[in-house]
């Protein structure tokens, strides 16, 4: 066993945070709480770029819920932090990248932390289900989410079967972005990271806002907020030194240097 359940490593501006609760990754109420610390963290720090969410490993990246301590009493509605279930899924303001690297497997709420991310890349052997069906219970994020994300019709039936899918039908469905052999997972992951990092931060978080606040309206509601800059990010970036950058470094045909302000 680890110290704590949840390792972080900042390699530069990327924060690497592995989920290492072995044997499964499970997830119990006060390793939600710690998620929600950490990533709380890493959303306030100026020096953070992105992230990248793991599991230890080469099994599990996370199955969810953490079943044998619902059996010990812990309740479904316990207190589980400030960004809620896995500590992404209700984090307010979280406008920097997020990076799933799937390791293995990952169903309930394991599947709905992955839906939490950006960007969500797999291990050519990892495996999904939502298998709350078959507990008489609702996989309640994803209830929301995965008919969203991929057809209605497929999310349906993933919902209502608890049925076992692999990485070559995430794909297939646009659940997952990439699929790399297990060996090569964590490198790519970091060098999509790198990538992202290297990008205009208010860029990024003008783009999760937008996204994250247009999701319930209509499009030209959500258009005249962003012409009439009355989102805060669209607002901060029309205003900032990186958007006169951006504009200087195309005329004078060389790469920018975003300073995030």
């Amino acid at each position: 066993m680890t110290d704590t359940p949840i390792r972080t490593e900042r390699r530069g501006t990327v924060l690497e945070v592995t989920l290492d609760r072995p044997k499964a990754n499970a997830i119990d109420a006060a390793t939600s709480r710690i998620m929600g610390e950490v990533f709380r963290d890493f959303r306030d720090d100026p020096d953070l770029r992105v992230a990248i969410l793991t599991g230890a490993g080469e099994k599990f990246f996370c199955p969810g819920w953490d079943l044998k301590a619902a059996a010990g009493g812990e309740a479904p509605d316990s207190d589980y932090g400030v960004g809620g279930f896995g500590g992404l899924q209700e984090l307010r303001g979280l406008n920097k990248p997020v990076i799933a690297a799937i390791n293995g497997i990952a169903c309930g709420g394991g599947l709905e932390l992955a839906l939490s991310a950006d960007i969500i890349l797999a291990a050519d052997h990892a495996t999904f289900a939502l298998p709350e069906i078959r507990s008489g219970t609702v996989a309640d994020a994803a209830s929301i989410k995965l008919p969203k994300r991929i057809p209605y019709h497929i999310a349906m039936e993933l919902l209502m079967t608890g049925r076992w899918f692999d990485a070559d039908e995430a794909a297939r469905w646009g659940l997952v972005n990439r699929i790399y052999p297990a060996v090569r997972l964590m490198d790519e992951a970091r060098a999509m990271a790198d990538q992202l990092a290297s990008g205009p931060p208010l860029v990024y978080a003008a783009i999760k806002e937008v996204v994250r606040e247009a999701e319930a309206m209509r499009f030209q509601d959500a258009l005249n907020r962003i012409t009439r800059r009355q989102f805060e990010t669209v607002d901060i970036l029309y205003a900032s030194e990186d958007q006169q950058e951006g504009a200087r470094a195309f005329a004078e045909k060389r790469d920018p240097v975003w300073k995030g302000k």
